[in-house]
C-alpha cells in the first residue's frame, strides 16, 4: 500500500493510520503519553538499546493530528522545558596549581567516561568554567570523558550524536542518503576537548585523542545498544590550528558551508570550521554504507 504521510523517515500507510484511529477508539480514558507508549509497544518501536521511542512516537501522533488524519484527546498537563530553565553548572573546587611536565612523569593518566556517575558535575563544570564556548547540555544520545592525573582532572571530552548533514564527511564516507539516515547514528561528534588552563603536559592531548578512539565505541554499546564507527570533530582556524588532532592521526576532510541546519538562506550564518574524522575500524566504509 502506498504511504500517505511521512514523519522522520518513517512512511505510514492508510492501514497504518486506521491502527491509530482504531488504537486511540480501544482507549478514550488514556492520556497521549500512555497511547504513544501502546504504540510503541504494538509496534515494536524501540531504540537499539531496547527503550521505546515514545517521545518520536509522540511526535509522529501530533503531526497526524494536525494534518487532521487523527484526533488526539486534549492535552492534560504541560510539562515544563527543562532546557529552556536549565540552570548553569554549578562551580566545583578543584585544585587549579600549576602542573607542569612531562607525560611520563604524570602516568598513569585514568580516562573514565563519566556520564550518570558521580563525578559528571565536575565535568559540566570545567566545561562551563574554562571552556571557551562553555557548557551545553547535550540533547540525545552522548558520552563524557574525565581525564585524571595524580588526583586532579586535567581534561574532559565531550562525544554526541553526529550531524544529519555534513558534505565533506559524506563524500569521504561515499555512503547513499539512505544509508545515511540508516547509520548516521553509527557517528559521534567530539563536541568539547578542554585540557584544563592550569596544566602543561606536551603530547597530553594526542594522547587523550588515542586513548578515548580505543574505547568510544565500546562505551557507547554499553549506553546505547549499538558501537560506533567513525569520529569527527570542527576546528575554529580563526582560534585554533588542531595539532593534537593532526598528531593523533585525524584527517582533515574539508571545511563547513558556515551555514546552520535552520540558515533560512544560502549565505553563511557562522565561521566556516576545518572539519576532522577519525575511522575507528578498517571497514567502516562498507559497515556505514550498508543498508
Amino acid at each position: 500500500m502506498e504511504p500517505i504521510f511521512s514523519y522522520r523517515h518513517r512512511e505510514l500507510s492508510g492501514d497504518d493510520v486506521d491502527f491509530i484511529r482504531a488504537l486511540i477508539a480501544a482507549h478514550p480514558q488514556a492520556s497521549r503519553r500512555r497511547l504513544s507508549e501502546k504504540l510503541c509497544q504494538a509496534w515494536n518501536w524501540v531504540q537499539p538499546n531496547g527503550v521505546p521511542r515514545t517521545m518520536v512516537c509522540r511526535g509522529l501522533m501530533l503531526e497526524l493530528h494536525r494534518a487532521g488524519l487523527i484526533e488526539l484527546p486534549p492535552v492534560r498537563w504541560q510539562p515544563v522545558n527543562p532546557l529552556a530553565r536549565r540552570r548553569a553548572p554549578a562551580p566545583v573546587a578543584v585544585d587549579t596549581r600549576p602542573l607542569q611536565a612531562k607525560l611520563s612523569e604524570i602516568e598513569p593518566v585514568a580516562l573514565r567516561q563519566v556520564r550518570r556517575t558521580g563525578e559528571e558535575a565536575l565535568f559540566n563544570s570545567l566545561l562551563a568554567e574554562h571552556h571557551y564556548l562553555g557548557y551545553t547540555q547535550p540533547v540525545g544520545e552522548h558520552l563524557k570523558y574525565l581525564a585524571h592525573a595524580q588526583g586532579r582532572p586535567i581534561a574532559c571530552l565531550a562525544f554526541s550524536s553526529a550531524p544529519r548533514h555534513l558534505g565533506s564527511r559524506d563524500r569521504f564516507i561515499g555512503w547513499s542518503p539512505a544509508a545515511r539516515r540508516k547509520n548516521i547514528r553509527l557517528l559521534a561528534y567530539n563536541t568539547r576537548f578542554l585540557v584544563v588552563p592550569w596544566v602543561r603536559v606536551p603530547q597530553l592531548a594526542s594522547h587523550l585523542l588515542g586513548r578515548v578512539a580505543r574505547q568510544v565505541s565500546r562505551d557507547w554499546e554499553q549506553l546505547y545498544g549499538h558501537p560506533v564507527h567513525f569520529l569527527e570533530t570542527f576546528v575554529d582556524p580563526a582560534r585554533f590550528r588542531g595539532t593534537c588532532y593532526r598528531a593523533a592521526n585525524w584527517a582533515y576532510l574539508g571545511l563547513t558551508t558556515g551555514r546552520g541546519k535552520d540558515a533560512p538562506t544560502e549565505r553563511p550564518t557562522r565561521s566556516v570550521k576545518q572539519v576532522l574524522g577519525y575511522p575507528l575500524c578498517r571497514d567502516f566504509r562498507e559497515r556505514l554504507g550498508a543498508l
